[in-house]
């Protein structure tokens, strides 16, 4: 773990936490989440969020779309997704089904197309397939910190654009054409582009990651060419696998993660079983850069010129 990690206040003994795997993941148990929890325990939650990356409750079968909101209000201030709509009879919650074409199959941090992205997301699973459907996170503060020296110097100068206009069709063989199109079309009903620091600091641990995933569309300065490489290189160092954890869904199961120093990657190896997810995500602040650079979006339904 990074000097700035352990620079962040311990954890309380309060939770019983079991780490999952050796970078980045761990389990909470003996806590029912809901909106009326302990103030201490809340606090204990938001340190041991900061210092594992992603955290796993499982059997909180308790949890309803309003009860969920509840327990979100009491870790941040919930937002709406910018482009798709809430489930019907809740202000914030996003609602992922896989049968509708709804499946995030590539590395990626939630909504980083808008400047001041969530600063963390809290996943419910509502329905869980028999086999397949798990989810990776990848610990991006241990990917910036493991790389080369030169190469860390070349992406504390680097700009990347993101996007909400991306590939959506690729790899999802059991998924209709027309339910790809019809929630692309949602997807992207305002198109945004952002531009960010490749490297951002941390605003509480002052970790630095890299803020990259499938949002990307170009490194700004650089040719097509020469930013694909250049992603390319970058990202495999987020996404080896002794930097990622792996959870194996069970309905009832919550999982919250610092977006802010994550990728996550559904997997889309369930076939036609049902797969339902429910998320919340939280307001974030504008990602500030090694120089202290602040990211700025540049294409947007309030961009002058638009």
């Amino acid at each position: 773990m990074s000097n700035a990690a352990l620079a962040v206040k311990p954890v309380s003994h309060a939770l019983e936490i079991h780490p999952v795997a050796g970078r980045i993941g761990a389990e909470i148990r003996g806590v029912h989440l809901s909106g009326e929890l302990d103030a201490a325990t809340v606090e204990a939650i938001q340190q041991a969020l900061v210092e594992y990356k992603v955290l796993f409750f499982r059997e909180q079968t308790q949890l309803d779309d309003q009860r969920q909101e509840a327990f979100a209000h009491l870790l941040g201030e919930p937002v709406a997704h910018p482009t798709v709509p809430s489930r019907e009879g809740t202000r914030y919650l996003l609602e992922l089904d896989g049968a509708e074409g709804q499946r995030a199959n590539s590395w990626h941090t939630d909504v980083t197309f808008v400047d001041a992205y969530p600063k963390a997301s809290i996943l419910r699973s509502v329905v869980a397939p028999a086999f397949g459907g798990d989810t990776l996170w990848a610990n991006t503060a241990t990917a910036y910190s493991g790389l080369p020296s030169e190469l860390r110097e070349l992406a504390d100068k680097l700009t990347a654009v993101h996007s909400n206009e991306y590939d959506y069709a690729g790899a999802k063989p059991d998924v209709s054409a027309e339910k790809l199109e019809r929630y692309r079309k949602v997807f992207t009903s305002t198109v945004y582009e952002t531009e960010h620091p490749v490297v951002r600091v941390h605003p509480i641990s002052g970790e630095k990651s890299l803020l990259l995933g499938h949002f990307v569309k170009r490194i700004k300065g650089y040719s097509q060419a020469d930013s694909a490489h250049l992603f390319g290189l970058l990202q495999s160092h987020v996404i080896r696998q002794e930097n990622t954890v792996r959870w194996r869904w069970q309905a009832g199961d919550v999982a919250i993660w610092d977006n802010r120093s994550t990728q996550h990657y559904a997997i889309d190896d369930y076939g036609t079983q049902d797969r339902v997810v429910r998320r919340v995500t939280l307001k974030g602040e504008v990602p500030v850069g090694v120089s202290g650079q602040r990211s700025q979006t540049i294409k947007g339904p309030d961009i002058v010129g638009v």
